[in-house]
């Protein structure tokens, strides 16, 4: 393609909406700057780069996709962390309502391509799923072979490190091809981003902020880029032009990867085997000794042989599986976000049963004497029989969704909902012991990811409020609290029930007195994560605390002393909670969609 035979043309980008149904403002804000955009006629089409909502509810999606409707040219929307970091749905309801989470498309024999850079279902860094980079090669790989026609990429972050973990392996896929540049959002800033040699530009938020007035930005294609800022009311400002002219990069700059150099430093923690599947994994697999069982972001469900990795079956939902299942009797149970939970046959993956519920199901599953506990988005906890697939009691008196695997400690079970709650019922009917707030009404500070632990008639948890809590087992009432150090969302247990632990937020690993009735710090250990936000839960087998982060690195420490043993590096993306099998080996996924066994020798 000539490109200065291309006829100019113009087309706007809207980002950062913030749609909430508690805030009528920003959905003022996207009206002004829809009707702005209905009276431009040189305006051809809108891109919209992500947090098109505040919290990724249903009713928010569809409140932005009715005021998108009313424009009078075509737009594309792809998600962004609003969507996909709280999300009742799983964020299958942003594809529900707009069709997909990812858009191509041709205009005047340019490629437009967009798709979602956000983390999915927990605090993490951005990241690109591998689903979505196989997707992204396919398509650029199909262009490029039948045209040089110049592309356009859209995300919602941007494309470097600090920002997406694994950045790189979308930049190698778009230095193959004549792509112009990539655009977004999420700075609520317009600014110019050297992403290791492609320029990725940062547009504006749709939201006034602290101005009187709103805007959003017009892209007007010719024999350059140009960026220009349109605030309501006012003529558009230009603040950026990019040369638009037929691109070749070349080699990539190696030393902004990530550096795996601990591996060469740590040579006695070896990889049993190293496994990836279809798509991402937000799960944690559970184990019947000869088997492992996970499910990953495509909808599959995997039976794998514990000790070489092998396949033995795979059962298909057909949509995200981000709880973790339990197995027991022979029996694997798990959630869906397609609103089933599902009994499968160990041995074979053939369904034995299934119960429909009325929204997602996210919650990871526990299994304790023949009785399945899970948490499903429709405000329900759910006891099921494992064999026959009957619902023994379900509690219906949630406010939101829930996330975490539920523990049965003694003659209750407890869990946390995106509520705002720790609630405790009673194994035997399902009723209300009580629940406990933090004195939080914001659901982002729920104690709802964090996977509950208890010893000596007591119950810890932690949260996005940086609480470490202990409450009394039996009544809910609060033992101690202690803001001394920054934990978030991970806690975990010794196994003699005297210590328990949580990774903190600032590069360190905590672990506190399990049977005192105040505060007291066992240890406290520099581990040299950094900085860290990943709901993991740091797991103790045999003298071995296994420790997971947000970037791929791998820790063993002395649970004794907070000692670092070694750390590996896997990859650079989100290590979820572990399965450890002794003091020397652990089983672990990641959301590059990879699972490793690894052993330690002494």
């Amino acid at each position: 393609m000539n490109i200065l035979s291309i006829l100019l043309f113009s087309f706007a980008l809207l980002t950062d909406t913030h749609i909430s149904t508690s805030n009528p403002k920003p959905m003022e804000d996207l009206q002004r700057s829809i009707a702005d955009i209905n009276q431009n006629p040189n305006i051809e089409f809108v891109v919209v780069t992500g947090d098109l909502t505040e919290s990724g509810d249903r009713a928010s999606i569809e409140a932005v996709k009715a005021a998108l409707d009313q424009l009078r040219v075509p737009y594309y929307a792809a998600s962004g962390n609003h969507e996909t970091t709280w999300s009742e749905s799983g964020v299958m309801d942003f594809t529900r309502v707009f069709g997909d989470s990812r858009f191509a498309f041709t205009h005047n024999g340019m490629y437009f391509i967009g798709f979602n850079s956000g983390p999915v279902i927990r605090m993490a860094d951005g990241h690109v799923a591998p689903q979505d980079i196989a997707w992204l090669k396919h398509n650029l790989d199909s262009v490029s072979a039948t045209s040089d026609a110049p592309i356009f990429v859209f995300t919602h972050y941007p494309l470097q490190n600090g920002d997406v973990d694994n950045w790189y392996e979308v930049t190698d896929v778009l230095r193959q091809h004549n792509v112009q540049c990539v655009m977004g959002g999420h700075y609520h800033r317009n600014l110019l981003l050297d992403c290791d040699g492609i320029a990725d530009v940062l547009n504006r938020s749709n939201l006034r902020g602290n101005d009187s007035i709103n805007g959003y930005s017009i892209i007007t294609v010719t024999d350059s880029i140009r960026f220009h800022e349109k605030r309501i009311g006012m003529a558009a400002a230009h603040w950026l032009s990019l040369p638009f002219e037929a691109k070749e990069y070349g080699k990539s700059n190696e030393s902004l990867r990530p550096d795996f150099s601990v591996n060469k430093e740590y040579k006695n923690v070896h990889r049993q085997w190293h496994k990836a599947l279809k798509g991402g994994i937000y799960s944690t697999p559970v184990t019947d000794g000869k088997s492992l069982y996970i499910g990953d972001d495509v909808g599959v469900m995997y039976s794998l042989d514990k000790k070489t990795g092998k396949t033995n079956w795979t059962f298909e939902t057909g949509m995200r599986i981000v709880g973790s299942p339990a197995v027991s009797e022979g029996v694997v149970v798990f959630g869906s976000t397609n609103y089933n939970i599902y009994g499968l046959d160990a041995k074979t993956g053939k369904e034995l049963w299934h119960i429909t519920t009325q929204q997602a199901v996210m919650g990871a599953a526990t299994i304790h004497e023949g009785v399945a506990y899970i948490g499903g988005g429709d405000g329900r906890m759910f006891a099921i029989d494992i064999q026959t697939g009957k619902v023994k009691w379900s509690f219906d008196e949630l406010k939101n969704y829930v996330l975490t695997r539920p523990l049965v400690y003694g003659d209750k079970v407890y869990f946390g909902c995106w509520d705002t709650h720790l609630y405790a019922l009673n194994l035997k009917d399902g009723s209300l012991a009580w629940k406990w707030n933090n004195g939080k009404g914001n659901p982002k500070l729920s104690p709802a990811s964090v996977w509950p632990v208890a010893a000596n008639g007591k119950v810890f948890i932690t949260a996005p409020d940086r609480y470490f809590t202990c409450l009394d087992a039996e009544t809910g009432k609060e033992v101690w609290r202690t803001k001394e150090y920054k934990v978030r969302e991970t806690v975990g247990l010794s196994e003699d029930g005297k210590t328990v632990y949580s990774k903190c937020m600032w590069d360190t690993v905590v672990a506190m007195d399990a049977t005192m009735h105040e505060p007291v710090t066992r240890w406290a250990s520099h581990a040299g994560f950094g900085y860290e936000h990943n709901p993991a839960m740091p797991l103790e087998k045999d003298g071995t605390l296994w420790v997971s982060t947000k970037n791929g690195l791998l820790l063993g420490m002395d649970a004794e002393t907070g000692n670092v043993l070694w750390r590996h590096k896997i990859g650079n993306s989100i290590l979820n909670t572990p399965l450890p099998l002794s003091g020397t080996e652990c089983i672990f996924t990641s959301s590059e969609g990879t699972i490793t066994y690894i052993r330690v020798k002494k």
